[in-house]
This record gives structure tokens, C-alpha cells and sequence, in this order.
């Protein structure tokens, strides 16, 4: 029998046990227990500035997307999810309740898709968001 730490996990459960160790590592930095001088940097930057650098990591993704440089896509999509779950952190939102918004949309849409816009609402998205 192989040991567990030896099996290989699921995939539907690698990117949820990834998100949630990097929520993990984020949190024992905040709390000052590990060294990150880039993660430091950044929360003492404050909320202002990590919404900046998911608005950039996104367009970065959006660059690289549209010249097909598919490992530039993965290489900035992994700075994109870490901007991410830094700024959850600093808004107090857990990963978990990330999670069960996804399983909320999953049980209505049968996959955690974006929500239709609500009749009348002031968006200037396309209709086709």
C-alpha cells in the first residue's frame, strides 16, 4: 500500500489545497511568524495599492493572452492568484468563503459561473458579460 503522503491527490482538490496554503502562509506572515519581505511589503502598502497590483497582473494576463504566449499566461496567472489571496486577507475573506459562493453558483448553474446582471442595473459591462 502506498503511504498517503505518497498518493497522488485529485485534481479538483490541488487548486482549493494550494489557494488555501497560500491563505496560510499569508496569514502567518500578517501575524509577523514568517518571513516575506515582498508579502510584508505589500500589506504595509496598504488596500489601495494591492488593488493595484491585481488591475496589473491582470492586464498582464490580457498582454500575454492576446500574443499567445501561453507560459507568460500561466506565469502571470500564479502572480494574479497570490495578489489575489493577499488582498482577501486584508479584507478579512477566507477561502472558504470563496468556496462557497462557487458551490452556491454550481447549485443554481450547474458550474460557478458569473451571475447575470440584475434587470436595471447600472453596469457598463457588455451584454454579453
Amino acid at each position: 500500500m502506498v503511504p498517503a503522503e505518497k498518493r497522488k491527490r485529485p485534481k479538483e482538490s490541488q487548486v482549493h489545497d494550494r489557494i488555501m496554503e497560500l491563505e496560510a502562509a499569508i496569514a502567518e506572515v500578517r501575524r509577523g511568524r514568517k518571513a516575506s519581505p515582498r508579502t510584508t511589503r505589500l500589506m504595509a502598502a496598504g488596500l489601495p495599492r494591492m488593488a493595484q497590483k491585481m488591475a496589473e497582473e491582470a492586464m498582464e494576463i490580457v498582454i500575454e493572452a492576446v500574443r499567445k504566449e501561453r507560459t507568460a499566461v500561466i506565469i502571470e496567472s500564479v502572480d494574479l492568484l497570490y495578489n489575489l489571496v493577499v488582498l482577501w486577507s486584508e479584507l478579512g475573506i477566507s477561502v472558504s468563503e470563496i468556496w462557497a459562493e462557487m458551490d452556491r453558483r454550481q447549485a443554481l448553474f450547474g458550474m460557478a459561473e458569473k451571475l447575470p446582471k440584475e434587470a436595471g442595473a447600472d453596469s457598463t459591462a457588455s451584454a454579453g458579460d
